[in-house]
């Protein structure tokens, strides 16, 4: 199986959503991390 970034997103919302559902107070962290590398790969910056 061959990831490409398409699959990224999905695969760290995934992890990202088990982890808010393990320990609550990591959701502050999870989502501003999660808004950066999407906010990153949106504009392009890493291929």
């Amino acid at each position: 199986m061959v990831i490409g970034i398409t699959h990224v997103q999905p695969i760290v919302s995934l992890i990202a959503g088990v982890l808010i559902l393990i320990m609550p107070r990591l959701l502050n962290y999870i989502v501003a991390i999660f808004l950066i590398v999407s906010g990153i790969l949106g504009l392009g910056v890493l291929h």
